[in-house]
């Protein structure tokens, strides 16, 4: 029999639906429920904070800094923008829990931890806006890594001033990367960083793709990730300039003692003493070469220099020293500037042979619960220590110093304490004001044998390069180091030890071009950003 056909009954044909976009965006694959999806993005969230972690001083494994980005871009393509949040916590919490475990030396676990997830909803808020910007499914590399910038410029400046460790562009100090700092600065750097990571995230995810493996896509942005790598290796790090002799410093704790609040006071300053006297004996046994400058790190002094009571002690015993050496000496310590009810400063003093004290220096971006305590009440349940920090007053004005030498010239000093060289204002500032020569005096006995000390000492390396000057990295503990204007660590020291660091460094004063261009990188990703999200809103899921 010949089928009946069907009167007047007209059966739509089903449309074809689009390929599915599962797990990491990946067009064409199985479709698969959410519940087994997601598994899989978390786990690239973990690796890529592993990768992150992985390219900080401490493992140097510099190059996996864009592999982590690019895995937290493929982690959030296609994603609910709560997954991308999760994501990005994950990454968080991965990344900066064990690189803050410095801060639990003597603060206790409590601190640590807390400090750790805090910093781990800035990743969050990021794997958010990656969601949404990758609605669509295709990894988008540009915008990812504008939004990268502005999520390391709200960790720079939120809460409590900001807290811009651990910054994508500290990790590149022995990259070739590295020489683009120089001209877009440490927040294009990081931009750069990102980018790279995009790259890899959309090679990967066009190989990935089962239905249309599209080879050739893959391999250019492969291409192109590469040239961005290499392409900075041709800007050039001059160091030529008018060579001045520096002596440096580093004293190290007492035997038996764990931090410098346990010594008895003036025992820090005799050991600074001490060894710049010995500093003398061996220039004027020919054994050492004089020093232009000499220079000693935060806290040196644990006696006021302008303190009613200990003042004069401390004035004669460094004065002596100032002597002894015949050169002028730099050197950190707290002061309350004659007011014993007074808030402590972190300052810098200079004394000059035959002279005396001639200029102070009051650090102006204090570490938020390190130099001031916000929300003591709640912060008295996380550690004891909390009541023994004091609530430090802050500078006004940049860090130059301007220090007459011995010939009748000038070097005019960038002072950045502690964690001010990674603050962005504080080392830009200086430079605008004319600095020749960086000098980073810091105290690192707080955080044991971590990695604080070489993370710190990297970040001046980024900061030599950027502005193209020479930095005088000086830690009481260590690690120290004489750093040339092409990021080169010169005379570097071992932790928790004692050494006088003696060297030749160029003085310059030529610009960079990431003098200019460092303020606007962020406002520039905001508009990437912003742009982004109009186009991602067209979008289909």
């Amino acid at each position: 029999m010949r089928p009946q056909a069907e009167s007047g009954v007209h059966r739509p044909t089903a449309r074809p639906q689009p390929p599915t976009r599962d797990c990491l965006g990946v067009g064409g694959c199985t479709p698969i429920r959410l519940a087994r999806v997601l598994p899989h993005r978390l786990l690239l969230a973990v690796l890529g904070g592993v990768a992150i972690l992985l390219a900080f001083p401490g493992y140097d494994v510099w190059w996996l800094a864009p592999v982590g980005c690019g895995a937290l871009a493929l982690a959030t393509a296609g994603a609910r923008w709560t997954t991308g949040a999760l994501c990005g916590v994950l990454l968080g919490l991965t990344w900066f829990t064990p690189m803050f475990a410095w801060a639990s030396t003597y603060a206790g676990p409590m601190p640590w931890l807390a400090m750790s997830a805090a910093s781990a909803l800035y990743p969050g808020a990021l794997g958010a806006l990656l969601a949404l910007l990758q609605r669509g499914g295709a990894v988008r590399p540009l915008v990812g890594a504008a939004a990268w910038v502005l999520m390391e410029h709200a960790r720079s400046v939120t809460p409590f001033g900001g807290f811009p460790w651990a910054r994508l562009s500290f990790s590149q100090a022995d990259s070739p990367l590295l020489g683009a700092v120089s001209l877009v600065a440490v927040p294009g750097l990081g931009l750069l960083v990102a980018l790279v990571g995009g790259l890899l995230a959309v090679a990967a995810q066009r190989l990935l793709d089962r239905r249309r493996p599209d080879r050739v896509r893959a391999l250019a942005a492969l291409g192109a990730a590469l040239v961005l790598v290499l392409a900075p290796l041709l800007v050039p790090r001059p160091t030529a300039g008018q060579q001045i002799t520096v002596a440096a410093v580093q004293g190290d704790i007492p035997p038996g003692f764990t931090r410098t609040l346990t010594a008895d006071p003036g025992t820090m300053l005799q050991r600074y003493t001490d060894r710049t006297h010995d500093l003398a004996a061996s220039v004027r046994a020919g054994t050492t070469p004089y020093p232009d400058l000499v220079l000693w790190p935060e806290g040196a002094t644990d006696l006021d220099p302008l303190g009613a009571r200990t003042g004069a002690l401390a004035t004669e015993r460094i004065m002596a020293a100032v002597e002894d050496v015949d050169a002028p000496v730099v050197l950190g310590g707290t002061s309350r500037r004659g007011d014993p009810d007074g808030p402590p400063w972190n300052m810098v003093f200079s004394y000059l042979p035959g002279e005396g004290l001639d200029r102070t220096y009051s650090k102006v971006y204090l570490a938020p619960f390190g130099e001031f305590m916000p929300l003591r009440p709640l912060m008295r349940h996380l550690s004891p220590w909390v009541d023994r920090i004091a609530d430090f007053a802050a500078g006004d004005r940049p860090g130059v110093m301007p220090v007459p030498l011995r010939d009748g010239g000038q070097v005019d000093l960038g002072l950045a304490i502690c964690f001010e060289v990674v603050v962005d204002p504080a080392v830009r500032d200086v430079v605008l004001g004319g600095a020749d020569l960086l000098v980073v005096p810091t105290s690192n006995a707080w955080f044991g044998e971590g990695d604080q000390s070489v993370q710190h000492i990297a970040a001046s390396r980024v900061r030599a390069v950027e502005y193209g000057r020479s930095v005088v990295h000086i830690s009481n503990v260590g690690v120290s180091g004489l750093i040339t204007p092409d990021g080169v660590v010169h005379e570097r020291t071992g932790l928790f030890t004692e050494a006088v660091l003696v060297g030749e460094l160029p003085l310059r004063s030529a610009r960079t071009l990431a003098l200019t261009t460092g303020p606007w990188v962020a406002p520039a990703a905001l508009v990437v950003v912003l742009a982004g999200l109009l186009r991602a809103r067209r979008l289909p899921r």
